[in-house]
């Protein structure tokens, strides 16, 4: 799993009396730890709320939805991050969850491979084994690769409860973050996988499903269906920090909206 850390910090050097300016002088910290297909939205959010206020240092720890819940549940972060609802277990051990925004989760593949639409019941078809080749469904004769997220996954497990495909996707690989799916099948013409529309590059193709392409717009209307929430995890019935509350609550600011929607997701208020 990817452990790496890094803080979020003023994206230039400023002058000081620009800054006493435009921020608010209050200090603290606000750590953060959880899915990886959240950090473009985190980063956007955490640079904007470090701009507002100075004196707040703001971390990201992209480690995963399961493994950033468990932060929280420890006392390790002060706020998680989950790209998939809480489960009934862990709202009954003193979780709450806060939707901050809804993402598509795009069925990726190789930019050379000429398939452009899938339907629900051929993708669950082919991560279940049912369809094996390319050429069934429009494509080039060739052996599908089958690459997801691993066991824990917020995007995996959005992934496979729409799908219908939950335990039964028999995968080639199982990676540890929205970037390694991307990289692998960017570099397999035979490869098909998934990842947050908001992470979505050049490098890869997102397929239309159901002839509906994944886009803010129809993640918004509810037209492409295979989408999941951005969650915002915290201790139930426990305080936040005042640092971590400024933050909390700037996420959930009409100034937050904008910013959302330039990350590729669509802010839930």
């Amino acid at each position: 799993m990817n452990k790496k850390f890094f803080a979020l910090a003023l994206a230039a050097m400023v002058g000081a009396a620009a800054l006493a300016g435009c921020a608010e002088k209050t200090s603290g910290t606000v750590s953060t730890d959880g899915s990886t297909s959240m950090e473009k939205v985190i980063g956007i959010l955490g640079e904007a709320f470090q701009e507002k206020y100075s004196g707040i240092t703001f971390t990201y720890n992209p480690t995963g939805s399961g493994s950033g819940i468990q932060a929280v549940q420890e006392g390790r972060c002060d706020i998680g991050l989950s790209s998939r609802e809480l489960k009934d277990e862990e709202k009954a051990s003193g979780l709450a969850e806060t939707v901050l925004a809804y993402d598509g989760i795009a069925v990726i593949v190789h930019p050379d491979n000429p398939v452009a639409d899938l339907s629900i019941s051929q993708i669950a078809d082919i991560y279940t084994g049912k369809i094996t080749n390319w050429k069934d469904v429009g494509g080039n004769d060739g052996e599908i690769v089958l690459i997801g997220r691993e066991a824990g996954s917020g995007t995996r497990d959005g992934f496979e409860t729409i799908t219908g495909t939950t335990e039964a996707c028999k995968y080639r690989q199982e990676l540890t973050s929205t970037g390694d799916v991307i990289t692998t099948v960017s570099g397999n013409p035979n490869a098909i996988g998934y990842a947050s529309t908001a992470a979505v590059k050049d490098s890869v193709k997102a397929l239309s499903v159901d002839g509906v392409a994944p886009s803010e717009e129809t993640v918004k209307s509810g037209a492409y269906v295979v989408q999941r929430p951005f969650v915002l995890v915290t201790k139930d019935q426990e305080t936040l920090s005042e640092a971590a509350q400024k933050f909390f609550d700037f996420a959930f600011s009409e100034d937050a909206v904008d910013l959302i929607s330039s990350a590729g997701a669509v802010a839930a208020h």
